[in-house]
């Protein structure tokens, strides 16, 4: 049984129409990168416009713009011929960011978030992070920039969150209490004991998990389910969180969950959400209940109480 992960995070707002940077108060660069790294691992589908089933280059820049209120064109030429050129050594985070792929002019987008990284819709790996200047792919097909809107990086909490997350959106373990929250690593030691699964081979394939590290077996027999892909650039990063949104994906498709019937409709959840039918499944299997409010909490860190609630039922 093949199995997936996705990884994903985060949230919202503003409004640019025509040409020129678009200056948008109301939007930080967190606003921007956070919105963005929360469909990494969506998968890519040419001509695709839908986050859950499938979308191409400029659908997925399209996307998470519109989700701040910044209107983008449809296609990367047609986004290219918006806002105003950047040089690629003034290039700040949430410019886009274009590349010649097809040998034939503007083929590609992304958005640049900074320290030399872009995330894009890939047709190989679906939404990932990767870096501009790569000498084997990357580097070489770089065509310019543009910038559609101008964030800001002023406020005490934006600069705490560009602190404390790094390129990947890994965020650190001194950010997160993980006496109270589940961590990725933990995650996977609990899924593996759950699945059952061999847990003696700890030659992980991720590159910051040694074969000393607690995680390494979970890491490696979830890996061989293709449960755990590990990010854009291979890592598996242990020390992050996980949403609630994030862990209805894994479970499901780690114990193969199908529709049962009637589920709960959480008003949190739109109908457009990646991760709508993997909550849709979960509950329809009595599996969660949400949090009691009407909300399921879907960008909510998930805690070690939640993540053993759920395996216990998924386990009965």
């Amino acid at each position: 049984m093949k199995k997936r992960w996705l990884l994903p995070v985060f949230a919202s707002f503003m409004l640019f129409t025509g040409v020129g940077a678009n200056n948008a108060e109301a939007a930080t660069v967190a606003d921007l990168t956070n919105t963005a790294k929360d469909y990494i691992g969506a998968p890519y589908k040419f001509g695709g416009t839908n986050i859950s089933t499938g979308v191409d280059c400029s659908a997925y820049t399209q996307f998470v713009f519109s989700k701040l209120d910044i209107s983008l064109d449809r296609t990367s030429r047609a986004q290219y011929q918006q806002g105003t050129s950047v040089s690629k050594n003034e290039l700040e985070a949430g410019d886009l960011v274009f590349f010649n792929t097809s040998g034939s002019g503007i083929s590609h987008v992304g958005i640049y978030i900074g320290s030399g990284n872009f995330i894009s819709a890939t047709p190989s790996s679906g939404v990932r992070i990767d870096k501009i200047n790569d000498p084997y792919y990357w580097g070489s097909r770089y065509v310019g920039a543009k910038r559609v809107a101008q964030f800001t990086t002023d406020t005490k909490e934006d600069v705490k969150v560009v602190a404390k997350e790094d390129v990947r959106g890994e965020v650190k373990s001194s950010a997160i209490d993980f006496s109270y929250y589940a961590s990725r690593g933990e995650v996977a030691l609990k899924l593996a004991e759950a699945l059952g699964l061999d847990t003696s081979d700890t030659n992980s394939p991720f590159g910051d998990v040694k074969p000393t590290s607690q995680y390494a077996g979970a890491a490696t027999a979830l890996e061989k389910l293709d449960i755990f892909n590990g990010d854009g650039n291979g890592k598996f990063n242990p020390s992050s969180p996980i949403t609630r949104g994030q862990l209805s994906k894994v479970l499901v498709e780690a114990f193969d969950l199908k529709q049962q019937g009637n589920a709960e409709v959480f008003s949190d959840v739109s109908t457009s959400h990646w991760a709508k039918d993997y909550i849709s499944i979960l509950s329809s299997n009595k599996i969660t209940n949400g949090k009691g409010d009407g909300t399921f909490g879907v960008n909510d860190k998930v805690t070690l109480k939640h993540l053993n609630v759920f395996l216990d039922r998924l386990t009965k």
